[in-house]
């Protein structure tokens, strides 16, 4: 209880201060937190504020937040209830309370569909978009799912209770409390969670080989599950069920595949032979032997890591054809990996698994080489004291969750103040921050509104593929226009809601939209936003910041005022029709403006300027690096890649002259070689056992 209530404290102090920061109600602030984490975890595809309380016929109508379309979202309608309650001492909730609350949410559902209650809410409103949304899509929803998120401690089960059904639609009471919140958000794991119980909970225990040898570093299993059980375990769990980077890229690309579903209806029998079939993890597993054979009991943690078009393909055949899929059989290959080393091994499996896409799904996952390069510049770059200070701070780049905790309980209390001082939280970002500002940039405002999730999926085959061509563009000069570009948005997201023009919603549109439409009309010009001006102060110019209310005040308009036979505003912001309303709008921008920009080719000229510095600086630090190492350890990679014909014999010849340090010492760029050898050695399985500690090869020792 103890950790609860120190976790609520200081949740509690951050949500105030974020009201206050961004001029929004505490209600607002503490959604905005809760629902990031649940679009993080899977929860939820994405998450729209809507605030509804009304009382009609003795009945209380309630509503806090939406989370998409069903009809973009296997069906699921998900509703929101938002519970912040501002004592430091966390309050309790028993089951009946629960019940009650979701209630409300019911109601609120039930009204939707009545026309009157329709017309009786404000015209382009949260509520009546809402109301809207579930009323149109009412024949496309085959699951409602309601959430409550609270800061209170719950005392009943929390996670997919089935409640029942509304007009035959099933329903599914999920609580996110105060313990599962601080669960989350201290474990230091990648999601939360989730036990497979395929006996217990699905009808049977899955039939399996072991596909191991004894001893091994892994165990792995090859399974054959009927499809009407995947799918159903899929109903339960949802996008969870799925890895986090193959469940981004599945919303971004539509996740039923017509092959795959036409093999459902037309040959179910076929499926097991046309079908490449799942690859999977877990963190382990419960094992059943008898004289049948070995059948997998539950999992835990189960994650799909290729095949997750065919799992949600079969879940869709529920509704299409459901007779057939006692008939689907689908092989999974499940390889258990313990928690303890599945960042490390679980993208190795994701990526080989989709070697057969193009751009896959595992290509972005959080040990990609951009991600990599990010948090080492994080790690390394200071950036200037702002105005009125004097010290020097880092932008903390989180790519892994859990990181900054982490490297901060690792310190004494003293070196916590230290690397609070240094690290402040107001400067961590995640992958989906990058993401937003990056395509805000980018001017996709757009595919910003559609969530974090599927932002992230788009940013990631964008960046990708950029990165395959040419890593070379994401250099320091782009980091630091990256952190130019986070300092934009967070200003913007404070200095929106207290203009007097502000709709009072919508904030997160408007904001992308007036960034996207501020780098439109520069680009018009010809010109660019000053990117490394805003660095060097780590502040929004005045000139800069009136440019961009500006460009959010017609943001506004154009986001409220949707096209004719659209009245969801949520919805209509997700739109191209929405952005290109927004370019087609002229902004007098005033005077202001031309200070904000700058030529294109000056901007370019920074970039080479600094390529050339960190050029110098890689030099050093992997001369250093490969001195530190020691002769003997290049002699035994030099051994090691002789006898594989692995590197040419110029290459061969660098690390002769590495090995013979000290009485030879390798040049800079031999060093920058040297560590790129090192690390394709690796690629290909070298491991020197007597290197101790390991050595670190990081960003700088590419050539460059």
């Amino acid at each position: 209880m103890d950790d609860l209530s120190d976790f609520n404290r200081v949740l509690v102090e951050e949500i105030l201060s974020e009201s206050e920061s961004l001029g929004i109600s505490k209600a607002d602030a503490f959604f905005e937190r809760t629902s990031a984490l649940l679009e993080a975890e899977g929860e939820v595809i994405t998450a729209d504020r809507v605030e509804y309380l009304a009382t009609a016929s003795g009945k209380t109508i309630r509503i806090d937040g939406v989370a998409g379309d069903p009809r973009e979202a296997d069906g699921v309608l998900c509703i929101m209830l938002s519970d912040f309650h501002k004592s430091p001492d966390p309050e309790k909730i028993n089951a009946a309370d629960a019940k009650k609350a979701f209630g409300h949410l019911i109601n609120f559902v039930a009204a939707s569909r009545r026309p009157e209650f329709r017309a009786s809410l404000p015209k382009n409103s949260a509520e009546a978009g809402a109301a809207e949304l579930i009323a149109s899509a009412w024949s496309s929803t085959k699951k409602i799912k309601l959430i409550l998120m609270t800061n209170s401690i719950y005392s009943a089960r929390t996670d997919a209770v089935h409640a029942g059904k509304i007009d035959g639609i099933p329903v599914t009471y999920n609580v996110w409390d105060l313990a599962r919140l601080h669960r989350y958000e201290t474990s230091g794991q990648t999601r939360e969670k989730i036990l497979i119980g395929f006996r217990d909970d699905f009808g049977a225990s899955v039939p399996a080989l072991a596909a191991s040898s004894a001893g091994g570093d892994l165990d792995s299993y090859l399974l054959v599950i009927s499809g009407r059980q995947l799918a159903e375990i899929y109903d339960k769990w949802g996008a969870r069920l799925l890895e986090s980077n193959v469940r981004s890229f599945l919303q971004a690309r539509g996740a039923v595949n017509k092959g795959i579903r036409d093999t459902i209806k037309d040959e179910p029998a076929m499926f097991f032979s046309y079908n490449n079939g799942l690859s999977a993890t877990a963190d382990s597993v419960e094992i059943d032997r008898s004289s049948d054979g070995l059948k997998i009991v539950s999992a835990a943690n189960l994650q799909i890591v290729n095949g997750g078009q065919t799992t949600a393909s079969l879940h869709a055949a529920r509704k299409t054809s459901p007779e057939t899929l006692d008939q689907v059989y689908v092989q999974m290959k499940l390889t258990v990996v313990p928690s303890d080393v599945s960042e490390i091994v679980v993208p190795s499996i994701s990526k080989y698994a989709n070697s057969q896409n193009k751009v896959s799904a595992a290509d972005f996952f959080s040990n990609h080489p951009f991600h990599m390069r990010m948090e080492e510049y994080s790690r390394r770059v200071l950036a200037p004291a702002s105005e009125g200070t004097n010290r020097e701070t880092k932008w903390f780049y989180e790519r892994a969750r859990g990181q900054y905790l982490v490297e901060r309980a690792k310190r004494s209390q003293a070196e916590r103040r230290r690397f609070d001082l240094e690290n402040p939280k107001s400067q961590l970002f995640v992958k989906t921050d990058l993401a937003k500002a990056e395509m805000s940039f980018r001017m996709r405002p757009d595919m910003v509104s559609k969530g974090a999730q599927k932002n992230f999926g788009e940013f990631a085959q964008l960046a990708g593929a950029e990165w395959g061509r040419n890593d070379k563009r994401f250099d320091e000069t782009w980091y630091r226009r990256l952190v130019a570009k986070l300092i934009i948005f967070h200003d913007l997201e404070k200095s929106v809601p207290k203009q007097g023009w502000y709709p009072g919603g919508y904030r997160a549109n408007i904001v992308t939209y007036a960034i996207a439409k501020l780098a439109s009309d520069a680009d018009e010009r010809d010109l660019v936003i000053d990117l490394d001006d805003v660095w060097r102060r780590q502040y929004v110019p005045s000139e800069l910041q009136r440019a961009l209310l500006d460009a959010a005040q017609a943001a506004a308009a154009i986001i409220t005022s949707p096209e004719s036979g659209l009245s969801n505003v949520t919805e209509w912001s997700k739109k191209q029709a929405c952005w290109a309303a927004l370019e087609r709008t002229k902004v007098d921008y005033g005077s202001g403006l031309l200070q904000c920009l700058v030529e294109p080719e000056q901007a370019r000229s920074v970039q080479r300027e600094g390529r050339r510095e960190e050029a110098v600086l890689s030099g050093i630090e992997a001369q250093t690096t490969v001195v530190e190492a020691g002769g003997d350890f290049w002699k035994r990679l030099k051994e090691w890649a002789s006898g594989r014909r692995l590197f040419s014999p110029k290459e061969d010849s660098i690390l002769s002259v590495c090995s013979l340090f000290p009485a030879k010492l390798p040049s800079e760029k031999q060093s920058i070689v040297a560590l790129d050898l090192l690390g394709r050695a690796r690629s290909e399985g070298y491991v020197d056992e007597n290197e101790l500690p390991r050595i670190r090869i990081s960003s700088l020792s590419r050539q460059h």
